[in-house]
């Protein structure tokens, strides 16, 4: 069978492959307590151990027992549309038209509906290195190409307005950028994002802003979205992180006005729409109860961070630029072994200790970094970190 040729520069998704690996080892000798195994510990997946508060759960039961399961606009429901401008005003004293949100299957849907919008073949767009590899992907599917810009430590990660007009060129589109980062857990100075937006902006180019771990930002400097510096920046969000509906594939698009149409045009033809039993149950979210649960939660990943980074550094894993939002530590493993993708998989082995290797989220030195989500629970990071205190401690 002849495959399209789009599929040659779409990597694997490493993440899942080592999960797959991680949940194979769960299963054998190592980590069966009748043999003297001990549980896996995963630490590998941005996926929160809280899910759903009670009330969501509730609104999702109710929608389905009184039969509102019928299509909602591609656009999603105007209630929901609603909420989300609402939420902006409130949170970030944003004004977000209702008419510029788009409900979507999920962030995923939500990027590859931008990307499919707005660039094909021949387009180039700038990301950073090191990045969320789907990112990347969304752009390689819509025939276009992902040009990395290289960002260390000393600019947390992230790349500089100097680096966009430095790498533009007349084949380049625009850009694509997470604040807060997966995986680094940075974000873009506000000066910085601003001075990109306009870099682009002034060469005619688009700025796409991956916004899903805004809700779960640990520091005021960077608890803004994009939104403030235009109406032309786009921004994506998910009900997944700070909601904590990862399962439920919710997301939204805030669009600048001239694009609202044809990517409902595009929604209407590869989705028709999201989840409407998703979609009703996420009106409660905004609900008092639900957003006091969710700051509460948002305070247990602080409290996770403010545990394992300093932890993680006493074992002479480095953690060079603290997290400022998500949940995840972007580590330097250099000091124990050149390859990040062999140590995690040692980790598995040896101390069931679930972690992501560099491999999927850049080019630049990859192999000496691995990625750990704090999502999990304060009682498993403190395992975990004794588990691999006696790791290193035979190395």
């Amino acid at each position: 069978m002849k495959l399209a040729d789009r599929l040659d520069h779409i990597e694997p998704f490493y993440v899942m492959e080592c999960a797959k690996a991680a949940a194979e080892i769960a299963r054998g000798p190592l980590c069966d307590p009748a043999l003297g195994g001990r549980p896996m510990i995963y630490l590998n997946i941005g996926e929160p151990d809280f899910g759903a508060p009670e009330g969501v759960q509730q609104a999702a039961a109710a929608c389905i027992e009184s039969g509102r399961t019928q299509y909602t606009p591609a656009t999603g429901l105007p209630a929901l549309r609603d909420k989300l401008s609402a939420w902006y005003r409130e949170h970030f004293g944003l004004d977000i038209a209702p008419e510029r949100i788009v409900i979507t299957a999920g962030a995923s849907a939500g990027l590859q509906l931008a990307c499919l919008a707005l660039f094909q073949r021949g387009d180039q767009v700038l990301m950073p290195d090191p990045c969320y590899p789907c990112n990347r992907h969304f752009v390689a599917a819509a025939d276009a190409e992902a040009v990395l810009l290289q960002a260390g430590a000393a600019q947390r990660f992230q790349p500089s307005a100097a680096q966009v007009r430095d790498a533009w060129t007349e084949s380049t589109r625009g850009v694509l950028l997470a604040s807060p980062s997966n995986p680094t857990g940075t974000s873009i100075e506000p000066d910085e994002m601003r001075a990109i937006v306009e870099a682009v902006r002034e060469r005619g180019g688009v700025t796409i802003v991956d916004e899903i771990y805004l809700g779960l930002s640990y520091d005021e400097r960077f608890s803004h979205s994009a939104l403030a510096f235009g109406d032309d920046v786009i921004s994506v969000n998910s009900f997944s992180k700070y909601f904590g509906m990862t399962g439920w594939r919710l997301g939204w698009l805030v669009l600048p006005p001239a694009l609202v149409a044809p990517v409902e045009k595009l929604a209407q033809n590869l989705f028709i729409c999201a989840s409407s039993i998703a979609q009703h149950a996420a009106l409660a979210c905004f609900e008092p109860t639900a957003i006091a649960e969710y700051e509460r939660r948002h305070e247990a990943f602080r409290a996770r961070r403010d545990y394992v980074v300093p932890a993680l550094q006493a074992l002479g894993l480095k953690v060079p630029v603290m997290p400022d939002g998500a949940f995840y530590a972007w580590i330097d493993c250099s000091a124990f072994t050149d390859s990040s993708w062999d140590f995690a998989f040692e980790l598995m082995e040896s101390a069931q200790i679930a972690l992501t290797p560099g491999r999927d989220f850049g080019r630049a030195g990859s192999e000496r970094w691995l990625r750990l989500s704090f999502a999990s629970s304060m009682e498993h990071l403190q395992e975990a970190i004794a588990r691999l205190a006696g790791v290193l401690q035979r190395r």
